[in-house]
């Protein structure tokens, strides 16, 4: 991250007391604050439509940093200085006048406003335009919360509601998982390597690999995720975000429109996936009862306030190309699902074989190379190679050995930041290559629509799945009728 000097500004936080603002927010600015990048004259306002009479917000907020910060990286003074820049406001956020009245009076003077909706985006349209009537707009950098919308049409809605009051280099679409250290890594490991780069095809790469296991369920969100599901949830943004850093080809230059542009591509060339193709290339799963992390669960039609009928997925996995010539013919797995047998983000790009086998034929099995990219746990970008078994009596057998990058044993005395410090950090610096693009959100649900279409023309339901397990025995087909497997399933 390219630091600027430090300039002050406001930093509005709608949905102040919601559980992203407490439990990842909070926490991301005082870590701020405790690196020193916040400049002294930045104020935080805490902004809620919520009346709390049995804990005072402030205190409420310096719980839940106390909770979330690590011990050693407890510093009271910081905290204190901290919680000193905030003031916490009650906004009705469908009322304009409480704009007029009660935010603009508290950044009278400021040169820039950023204004954060950890709220839903029902909300958007109206806290722009309380915005723009109190005269702030000219001055605020937005900041959106995914979903956007629960399918093209409605994200729509959302962008262009927005858009009335803001022009796009004044928007910042929060996508958490570009914030990670690992997946920035992605663009200098790609393009500051031509070990890697010259390689990065289809002459050399046999298929891709991305998944993003949860071991929770859904956490008390029944409300939220039942509308959803794990596609709207998960695919449509992170997996297909992931995908596009992958399989983009290099930007002319660092620039955010630049990268965004070259994503968009990818998210263009993505093959169709028809109705008739679903049953092959897609699997839908839902959770059912087990154990996850040493304890028994419910599945998700017993969780609480549970629609006992609901056909929402939990579980997604798919096989996709992409359809230029970089990547032809190249097949990328996806999956994604809750209630998984472990927490785990990863990338693996598998290399294709040697055109000519010289070792013993019983071993060509073990002959891969990989590169493996873990997000969490553990950060760490690994190179499978092959190497000679020692000891004289060995002959020429091969093993697999790791070449590896641990980032947190790398670095150890350096602190890796959360995500959303990057980010936030970002906004205030006002670039926005980690952020996403109006066009990158229609172009992934035009997409993703189009498998949501074809299940409901289908009349397809989700098949079931122990929690504590890798999904629904249909995703392990979905790859091995290919002649393959998925990476490190246990």
């Amino acid at each position: 991250m390219n630091l600027r000097p430090l300039t002050p500004c406001a930093f509005a936080l709608f949905g102040a007391l919601g559980d992203l603002a407490l439990r990842k927010l909070f926490p991301a600015l005082y870590q701020l604050d405790r690196a020193g990048l916040l400049h002294n004259e930045t104020r935080i306002l805490a902004l809620s439509r919520e009346q709390r009479e049995e804990v005072h917000p402030l205190a409420l907020i310096d719980e839940h940093v106390r909770r979330h910060t690590p011990a050693n990286e407890l510093d009271q003074s910081v905290l204190q200085r901290f919680l000193n820049r905030i003031e916490y406001l009650s906004l009705n956020f469908l009322n304009t006048e409480d704009y007029k009245t009660i935010l603009a009076e508290h950044i009278e003077g400021q040169d820039q406003l950023i204004a954060y909706f950890a709220t839903p985006a029902a909300l958007y349209e109206s806290i722009c335009t309380g915005l723009a009537q109190a005269g702030l707009a000219d001055q605020t950098r937005v900041v959106l919360e995914k979903p956007i919308g629960h399918d093209l049409a409605s994200s729509r809605v959302v962008n262009d509601a927005v858009a009335r009051y803001f022009p796009e280099n004044r928007i910042y679409r929060i996508d958490h998982y570009l914030g990670k250290e690992t997946v920035q890594n992605l663009i200098a490991l790609r393009f500051a390597n031509s070990l890697f780069e010259t390689q990065w095809n289809h002459n050399h790469i046999s298929h891709v690999e991305i998944t993003v296991a949860e071991t929770v369920g859904i956490e008390g969100r029944w409300g939220y995720f039942d509308q959803a599901g794990q596609l709207r949830d998960m695919l449509q943004n992170h997996l297909l975000q992931l995908l596009c850093l992958i399989a983009m080809d290099p930007p002319s230059d660092l620039t955010a429109d630049s990268i965004r542009d070259e994503k968009v591509k990818v998210l263009k060339a993505l093959a169709p996936i028809t109705p008739d193709l679903l049953p092959r290339q897609v699997v839908r799963g839902q959770y059912t009862a087990g154990f996850a992390e040493g304890r028994s669960v419910p599945g998700y039609l017993e969780e609480d306030n549970a629609n006992r009928h609901s056909n929402t997925e939990t579980f997604v996995a798919l096989r996709t190309e992409i359809r230029n010539w970089r990547w032809a013919g190249v097949p990328f797995y996806l999956r994604t699902g809750k209630r998984m047998a472990q927490k785990l983000s990863q990338i693996v790009i598998y290399f294709k074989e040697p055109p000519f086998h010289i070792f013993a034929p019983e071993q060509r099995a073990l002959i891969s190379n990989r590169l493996i990219i873990r997000l969490q746990p553990h950060e760490a970008i690994s190179l499978q190679v092959m190497t000679k078994e020692q000891g004289l009596d060995k002959g020429m057998q091969l093993r697999s050995d790791p070449l590896q990058l641990n980032f947190s044993e790398t670095y150890k005395a350096a602190r890796t930041p959360d995500a959303y410090e990057r980010l936030l950090l970002e906004v205030m610096q006002g670039n926005q290559n980690l952020f996403v693009r109006k066009d990158e959100i229609e172009h992934a649900w035009m997409w993703c629509d189009q498998l949501i279409a074809g299940w409901k023309q289908q009349g397809d339901s989700p098949r079931p799945y122990p929690a504590g397990s890798w999904g629904p025995v249909a995703s392990i087909a979905l790859i091995t009728r290919d002649g393959k497997n998925w990476y490190g399933d246990l």
